[in-house]
């Protein structure tokens, strides 16, 4: 029995940031001549054109909500009790939204015959949390079964996807809503060390929502049949990518080692989806890869040997959005949903990364024609 994701659909908040604008009021902040000279190599090289957020305190006129500058120039540090009450007040509105277009969106799925809803989110925490809301709002049956995975990073999607196949293999009739939700800017450390600099230039907030069941595609619609899921660990990078909650949000560790480390191991960790779909890698056309930064992306292109046409998905969502941890890799997926080139059988493996060094990975193919896709934002304000 195949299980598909039938639609995906993705959000990003209405306030954008240029990415010389951001760095521009980062080196406001910077204590020393060599931190301003690092600040400007690591956004010089992040390959990404804007990113977007809840917050818009970076804006030249707006007012601070979060972000507060107090009459010395100096920037406020918000505790994490802030930061999350910040998350609480735009998740509701955001996972409702979603959840709502995406259901609208997908053909012969209606909001009751959901079954299952899975909430991702390693960013913010809440109960009643998005779930709730998503069930209570978005015209969902009470008797929905409800899975928060919290707290994993960039790779969440991944496992979330398997868990949704894992109950659509059970029960045939289920309906997955599986609904990814990161608001990483409020996690920011504007006066912070290298580790928060570099996460700095990188992080971005979006969501992204899929509908996964066993029940058949309808004629004339596009869907990804998921195939097999492989889990495995880097122990030499365990120390290289981490993060623990501290009194001022996130302590986050992101060494620009990870790149060499996955580059280093990347034919052994694709090496059992080709088995499991009995292929080389020459019998995969797409590679949904998790662009955690440029040099992720260019160490598992080089690695394996791939055209630039393989990855470029992955490097489009980099420069259009930054990295929206465990969000990223179902905007990457959508964006391979809407390649007119495709066709039925084409195989994709999508890869993420996270703290560990935890890897994940899925081999999924096309079912069926092109459906019209496109990204909504909240808005479209933005800093140039």
């Amino acid at each position: 029995m195949s299980v598909f994701v039938r639609h995906i659909e993705t959000f990003v908040p209405g306030t954008a940031y240029r990415q010389e604008y951001i760095e521009a009021r980062m080196q406001h902040w910077v204590r020393t001549e060599r931190q301003r000279r690092v600040l400007h190599q690591i956004y010089r090289n992040a390959s990404i054109d804007k990113r977007h957020s809840v917050v818009s305190d970076f804006m030249s006129a707006a007012p601070r909500e979060l972000y507060r500058v107090d009459a010395d120039g100096e920037i406020d540090d918000p505790r994490t009790g802030e930061r999350n009450a910040f998350f609480v007040k735009h998740a509701r509105p955001i996972a409702v939204d979603l959840a709502r277009r995406t259901l609208a969106a997908c053909p012969g799925i209606e909001p009751a015959d959901v079954t299952h809803v899975i909430t991702v989110s390693c960013t913010g925490f809440a109960n009643p949390g998005p779930d709730y809301y998503i069930v209570k709002e978005a015209g969902l049956r009470p008797s929905v079964q409800r899975y928060q995975l919290g707290f994993m990073g960039c790779y969440a999607a991944i496992p979330a996807l398997r868990m949704a196949e894992q109950f659509c293999a059970a029960d045939p009739k289920a309906v997955v809503l599986v609904l990814c939700l990161e608001l990483c800017t409020l996690h920011l450390h504007p006066r912070g060390g290298l580790d928060d600099m570099l996460a700095n230039a990188l992080f971005a907030d979006g969501a992204a929502c899929a509908i996964v069941s066993a029940r058949p595609v309808p004629a004339g619609q596009r869907a990804l049949a998921l195939g097999a899921f492989a889990s495995t660990v880097i122990p030499e990078g365990e120390g290289e990518m981490a993060w623990s909650i501290g009194d001022h949000g996130f302590d986050i560790v992101l060494s620009s080692y990870v790149p060499k480390i996955i580059g280093g191991a990347i034919h052994e960790l694709v090496a059992p989806l080709l088995r499991a779909q009995e292929t080389g890698l020459e019998g995969v056309r797409y590679w949904a890869v998790h662009p955690g930064g440029r040099a992720i992306l260019d160490k598992v292109q080089s690695g394996l040997g791939l055209a630039p046409e393989q990855v470029a998905a992955s490097r489009e969502v980099l420069r259009q959005y930054g990295n929206m941890s465990s969000a990223t890799v179902l905007f990457v997926l959508r964006e391979l949903w809407a390649q007119p080139e495709a066709r039925a059988g084409d195989r994709i493996i999508a890869m993420a990364f996270g703290p560990g060094l935890t890897v994940e990975s899925a081999a999924l193919s096309y079912v069926g024609q092109i459906a019209e896709v496109g990204v909504a934002a909240g808005g479209c304000a933005g800093a140039s």
